[in-house]
């Protein structure tokens, strides 16, 4: 009866050590399953992530896109409406030669003039500028008739 208990007794333990091998084995293959699953949820954290910036940049797009049709849809009523924006006058050659005359007078005069150079900016300006008004109102003339003839 001894060695049936005995062996009885051993068979119960060895059975029980290998029952703790089978629950290692099992917390481990639950480890495993704990890790991928984190490893997916982090995927998953990543690709939204991912589509939440292609969204905000799809949203950014439409807006600038809206805009632009708005701009463009600005222009076409502007464009529409000759009136809405009056043209600038161009300045009449005259007006140009007496400007550029009585720049470079006042540079040569004052590069001429020996004793005062700024009274001989001051006379090369107004003999400049009265020089480039003549020359200006010449081919203001010549431009006159030249349209004139067409």
């Amino acid at each position: 009866m001894k060695t049936i208990l005995s062996v009885l007794f051993g068979v119960f333990i060895l059975s029980s050590c290998n029952s703790s091998s089978n629950n290692d084995a099992a917390l481990k293959e639950k480890q495993r399953t704990v890790d991928s699953m984190q490893a997916i949820i982090t995927k998953q954290a990543v690709i939204d992530s991912m589509r939440n910036v292609a969204a905000e940049k799809e949203e950014k797009n439409k807006i600038e896109e809206d805009n632009n049709k708005q701009a463009v849809a600005n222009s076409n009523v502007v464009q529409e409406s000759p009136q809405a924006a009056p043209r600038k006058k161009k300045w009449n050659n005259a007006a140009k030669g007496a400007v550029i005359g009585a720049g470079s007078g006042a540079i040569a005069g004052a590069l001429i003039g020996k004793h005062d150079r700024a009274k001989g900016a001051l006379v090369g300006s107004i003999v400049g500028g009265g020089v480039g008004v003549g020359t200006g109102l010449v081919a203001d003339g010549v431009k006159k008739k030249k349209n004139r003839g067409n």
